[in-house]
């Protein structure tokens, strides 16, 4: 079951039919075919989309090789990779970015996990506890993404507005099933 308050956003990928006519014969398309729908492997020189996604370990893509740069940050949060971004657009010449939010994203509500964040730097990396509280003063504000399909939405509009003219879809991937869903834009 997906916990958030925007669920009811969702459509899920079952067939080709369920896919959003703006999306149909571009890489968001394929996407979803590759990962929901088991579309059999293309070949592919060179990557079609950028991914931006959480680096949670409990996400795995079904996708090719080539076909896909692919950038993991706690939330699927771009901000602080906005120059891998340009890079993938520039040098890489994509002209579509998917960017998958998730369900039970340890970056929503980060402020909750800071004991336990301070306590496992002095534990597990021998940093003393003063050190640690600033790290995580100093980076949790980067990193807090609040709720997961409304940071996903605010996150697609920003990089509309700053690389015009790509493609930029957010989509959720549901942990349970491991399956993508597009997400209703209003």
């Amino acid at each position: 079951m997906i916990e958030s308050p925007n669920a009811h956003r969702l459509q899920a990928v079952s067939s080709m039919q369920d896919i959003f006519p703006a999306y149909h014969d571009t890489p968001i398309s394929l996407l979803l075919e590759y990962h929901n729908l088991e579309r059999p492997f293309d070949t592919w020189d060179k990557a079609q989309v950028l991914i931006g996604m959480c680096m949670d370990n409990r996400k795995q893509l079904r996708i090719p090789d080539n076909f896909a740069y692919i950038i993991r940050s706690g939330g699927g949060n771009l901000r602080p990779s906005e120059f891998k971004v340009s890079y993938a657009i520039g040098v890489g010449g994509v002209t579509t970015i998917a960017l998958l939010a998730h369900d039970n994203c340890g970056m929503v509500n980060v402020q909750t996990k800071r004991e336990q964040f301070v306590s496992g730097l002095v534990e597990n990396a021998g940093w003393t506890r003063e050190a640690a509280e600033a790290h995580f003063n100093s980076f949790s504000p980067l990193f807090e993404i609040g709720e997961s399909i409304d940071f996903v939405l605010s996150e697609a509009k920003r990089l509309r507005e700053r690389y015009p003219k790509i493609l930029v879809a957010p989509l959720f991937y549901n942990i349970a099933d491991r399956r993508l869903a597009l997400i209703h834009e209003e």
